[in-house]
């Protein structure tokens, strides 16, 4: 039998599972919500369209919200040009890192000529300190020889201590202080000079540090007076590390403090200078008016020993008067000449002729003893002036061969230029 088959309407009539249909649905909405997600995070401004037909029911809908079949949100996706962007942004980044490096290398370099330059200033000082010192001790040397020539003049009168010898230990003193004080300020300079030695290397050494990241700039252009200034707020990895900032520091006290030493070593060599010409010239003056005083002793000196001389000539010829024996008495002073012997013939006719004579030639050879002693004494009176008229001779020569070799021998090339006209 043939069995008519009753056609039924499909319009509303589901032929598949409702499971499957769900499980299909929530595939498309699950692709739906990652596609609008990736078209945000890639920053799409196209808008997917939603399929109402594909909606699912509201209890599947909730089911999701809670977190079931939930997709993860993304990071937005970077751009094309993101390469590029980044690429330009480290460049940037090192460029104004290297920028702020070259100058505080410039910086560095900067305090290291500054450093350099003071302490070549320094140096300068240093020799003119050095030539003051060797003067002070050439007028030591000098000193002691003045004293030396000045024991070895002739008379004992006249190597007596005097004016000038105090005024040479004077000096000798002076010169000892100076020589101390100016030793002891060549020992401050050198000190400084090594300071400045060690600020200069590690000055150098910290901008050779800096320098390592500079190798692909171009050389530093010369400090004009637009070039901005170095932070002063280190930080231990960036540009201006605090070991630059204490390098820099340490650098300018001691250039500070080279500065004040220079100054104090002007004022030190000036005041030496003074001291040591005002000493060699009081020694000087000293001598030269010893010499003035010996000279004027001299006249008065020769003039008493050439009256002294005469006067014992005179007394010797004086004693040499007279007859030497009776033949040089003549007839008319004889005793026994005719007359007297005439006379004589009768008694008592004495003449007082005889006891004249003998009372005569006793007062003769009193006054010709009292006249050797005299003559004696006039003998080494003369002789003693004409000794201290040779020492004073001797002396005055001698003093003056001493001003001769002090004049000679100070060496004025020692003082500085700027204190030749202080130092005359």
């Amino acid at each position: 039998l043939q069995m008519q088959v009753q056609l039924v309407p499909l319009g509303s009539v589901q032929i598949g599972p409702a499971s499957w249909r769900d499980a299909t649905l929530r595939s498309v909405q699950r692709a739906q919500r990652l596609v609008r997600l990736v078209s945000r995070s890639a920053g799409s401004t196209q808008k997917v369209p939603s399929d109402s037909s594909a909606e699912p029911r509201g209890d599947e809908v909730q089911q999701e919200e809670r977190g079931q079949n939930r997709v993860p949100v993304l990071a937005p996706f970077p751009p094309s040009g993101l390469r590029e962007r980044c690429a330009a942004e480290s460049v940037a980044v090192a460029g104004e890192y290297m920028r702020r490096v070259r100058e505080v290398e410039a910086r560095l370099r900067r305090q290291a000529g500054t450093v350099a330059e003071e302490a070549v200033k320094l140096q300068r000082e240093r020799v003119h300190l050095e030539k003051t010192l060797r003067s002070i001790r050439t007028n030591l040397s000098i000193n002691g020889r003045s004293s030396e020539s000045r024991s070895r003049r002739p008379a004992t009168a006249e190597t007596e201590r005097d004016g000038a010898d105090q005024l040479l230990r004077l000096e000798r003193r002076e010169l000892m202080e100076l020589k101390r004080d100016l030793e002891a300020a060549l020992e401050d300079a050198v000190r400084q000079q090594q300071v400045l030695g060690e600020s200069s290397r590690k000055l150098l050494l910290c901008a050779r540090e800096r320098a390592r990241v500079l190798d692909l700039v171009p050389p530093s252009c010369p400090a004009g007076p637009n070039v901005s200034t170095v932070s002063i707020q280190p930080e231990p990895f960036s540009h201006f590390t605090p070991e630059c900032k204490q390098v820099l520091e340490s650098s300018s006290l001691a250039v500070r403090q080279s500065q004040l030493l220079r100054e104090k070593l002007r004022r030190s060599l000036s005041g030496a200078i003074t001291r040591q010409n005002a000493a060699h010239r009081s020694v000087n003056d000293g001598l030269v008016k010893k010499i003035a005083e010996t000279i004027s002793l001299q006249w008065p000196t020769w003039s008493r020993c050439s009256e002294t001389l005469w006067r014992t000539f005179s007394c010797f010829m004086i004693s040499e008067q007279g007859p030497e024996s009776s033949g040089d008495v003549p007839s008319r002073e004889k005793l026994d000449r005719p007359l007297v012997q005439v006379y004589r013939r009768h008694p008592g006719t004495q003449l007082p002729e005889a006891a004249r004579l003998c009372q005569g030639s006793a007062a003769l050879r009193r006054c010709l003893q009292a006249s050797e002693a005299e003559l004696l004494r006039l003998q080494r009176s003369g002789l003693q002036l004409l000794e201290d008229l040779r020492g004073k001779s001797a002396a005055a020569q001698v003093d003056a061969s001493v001003v001769r070799m002090r004049r000679q021998q100070v060496d004025k090339r020692a003082t500085p230029a700027f204190l030749q006209q202080g130092a005359c």
